[in-house]
């Protein structure tokens, strides 16, 4: 019986939680509830962790080079387009880059950012594909904490805010993110090209930099909503969850730096060129 008025209470709440969602994403693929996002982010959790390396255990590893050098050019393509998008329906169009509040009208530049923050919590499934191409071709050793729960976390609190705050100051890391992953995976997409393109990749060293730069960019850019005088953003959580994940992964990605460049730890097998010969 405790346990049934629970479970009402729960569904009440979340019934009168809901109904502060953005009308205009009603119908939208994924967006009715967040259970079916926590269900993929479940199964690639348990996929790749638990059920995949125990089916590749006794397997040889998948040659996926043509498969992988699609993915990841695919990939720039769309983090490209994400990023004229972002660019176009507010941030290269009207943002100050300080107090941007969600526009929940009709408008066509409203209705721009909604689509585009739905293709960027879309996009965060597609790039699951990353891990489970680890999996496929036994490279667990890259199947790390920081990767995992980086994969996992960003569609999960993304459902969130598509379904409340689709634009607005709660959208620059994604721009940032886009922007960072056309360098990133560029980069990936000529590694898969094989041993003869891994010259044109001396840059590698530079590429945990730029993730770096960008978590005090997003930490830097939405603390600024604890210092202005009466900011009206509709979603003030979403604020602090974001200065939280900033702040999280610049830690994490601090820790990275320091065990792979300082300590030498993860530095890559071949010559001094940045460049792994597993790529």
């Amino acid at each position: 019986m405790a346990f049934s008025n629970l479970t009402s209470k729960a569904i009440l709440l979340y019934d009168e939680w809901i109904k502060d969602a953005d009308p205009r994403l009603e119908g939208w693929p994924l967006m009715s509830s967040p259970f079916p996002t926590t269900f993929i982010i479940g199964t690639y959790v348990y996929f790749v962790t638990s059920l995949g390396p125990k089916l590749m255990e006794n397997k040889k590893p998948f040659e996926l080079r043509q498969i992988m050098t699609f993915y990841n050019f695919s990939v720039v393509a769309l983090s490209l387009y994400m990023t004229y998008e972002f660019l176009m329906s507010g941030w290269a169009t009207g943002y100050s880059f300080r107090c941007d509040i969600v526009d929940y009208s009709r408008s066509p530049t409203a209705l721009r950012m909604v689509r585009t923050c739905w293709l960027y919590y879309f996009s965060k499934f597609i790039e699951l594909l990353d891990t489970i191409f680890f999996v496929l071709r036994k490279k667990n050793n890259q199947v790390t904490f920081l990767h995992v729960f980086h994969h996992s976390i960003m569609p999960w609190t993304w459902w969130f805010g598509v379904k409340f705050a689709a634009g607005g100051l709660g959208t620059f890391h994604a721009l940032l993110n886009c922007i960072v992953h056309v360098v990133m995976y560029t980069y990936y997409g000529i590694c898969s090209l094989g041993p003869a393109y891994h010259k044109y990749l001396w840059w590698k060293k530079y590429m945990t930099t730029i993730q770096l730069v960008q978590f005090i960019m997003i930490t830097v850019h939405i603390g600024q909503i604890y210092i202005m005088d009466d900011c009206p953003y509709q979603y003030p959580i979403f604020m602090f969850i974001i200065w939280l994940y900033g702040s999280m992964f610049l830690v994490l990605f601090l820790h990275f730096w320091y065990h792979a460049y300082t300590k030498g730890q993860r530095l890559p097998k071949m010559a001094r060129n940045g460049i792994s010969k597993d790529q």
